[in-house]
């Protein structure tokens, strides 16, 4: 096997905007593209490979072809042949929603799902640009209940100021929206699942307001108030800075200067990686792939070895 990259799978929202295009060369067709999926297996959405001999095959095909190689073992036994995570960047021109994700047991019961742990680095952001995660203080269901029937929610909620480099690990039962004007790459699980509790009155292109999942969300909520969404991280030169280390991914961050050389055996997983700034090329040591801000690259786990040719990317790093 050998990296591969894939076709980006591109979905129009209602609060999408046309960054994907002008900033990364996204092939896309309206001006409300709000995601670009650079890597998934979710039903219906599975990338298709774009380099190689493989090329047109889907990510599925090959995980039931070459689980081991492509996966990693320690990966394919605890998944089998699901590929656990998903990799998107999204440009959010407006507010997004705000929301829930439910965790795995939640998710199991109810929609036969993995849940959705997920994390955001922030790409771009326009000045006073800013994200929603958890409570400003602790809330209980009954209050959370009394405020969004009442149309004063956003009083309980979190904002934070964003700018490029910010990074934020939302755990299932946070509540959140990424703001508009904001440009993210997100890390998450394998999951398609959100719970919608307020749209802001939104209408979609059919002049319809867009459904809420108000009870479902009741029991998915955390409640209780945190301060620590936002990852504190180093970001030494030419060397690897861990980012957001979970049970469901781990993500470091490789600010890089110079040409770069790292050796993959030990980890017995895929590496994914994202270019969140910059360019160059990136190889396995063999098949070598040129690589832009906005573009995506996985290593199958058979790939030993990591080598970036470059004057100057930062790459996010993600494996099991």
């Amino acid at each position: 096997m050998y990296p591969l990259k894939f076709q980006p799978i591109l979905k129009e929202r209602i609060w999408g905007g046309t960054k994907l295009k002008t900033l990364f060369n996204k092939p896309i067709t309206t001006d409300i593209t709000g995601e670009s999926w650079e890597v998934s297996a979710v039903k219906g959405d599975i990338s298709v490979v774009a380099n190689g001999k493989f090329t047109g095959q889907s990510l599925q095909e090959l995980i039931e072809q070459y689980p081991n190689e492509l996966l990693g073992k320690h990966v394919h036994k605890a998944f089998g042949t699901d590929f656990p995570i998903l990799i998107k960047f999204i440009d959010a021109r407006e507010d997004l929603s705000i929301q829930v994700h439910p965790n795995d047991e939640l998710a199991k019961k109810r929609h036969n799902s993995f849940g959705k742990t997920e994390m955001w680095y922030v790409l771009q952001a326009d000045p006073d640009a800013h994200l929603i995660v958890g409570f400003n203080k602790e809330v209980t269901k009954a209050q959370y209940q009394e405020a969004l029937n009442s149309g004063k929610l956003t009083e309980l909620l979190n904002y934070e100021e964003v700018k490029a480099g910010d990074t934020f690990f939302i755990k299932t039962g946070t509540i959140h929206a990424i703001g508009k004007g904001i440009i993210i790459a997100e890390i998450q699980q394998t999951s398609d699942i959100t719970y919608r509790v307020y749209d802001f009155n939104r209408r979609d292109k059919n002049g319809n307001l867009r459904e809420l999942h108000t009870e479902l969300a009741l029991d998915a909520i955390d409640y209780t108030y945190r301060n620590d969404y936002k990852v504190r991280y180093t970001d030494n030169e030419d060397v690897t800075n861990p980012l957001v280390h979970c049970p469901y991914f781990i993500t470091d961050y490789l600010p890089l200067t110079k040409d770069f050389s790292k050796d993959l055996s030990a980890d017995d997983s895929f590496h994914i990686y994202m270019c969140v700034k910059g360019e160059g090329t990136i190889s396995d040591g063999e098949v070598a792939l040129p690589i832009r801000q906005g573009e995506t690259v996985l290593f199958p786990a058979s790939c030993n070895k990591l080598v970036v040719k470059t004057k100057g990317i930062d790459l996010l790093e993600v494996r099991i």
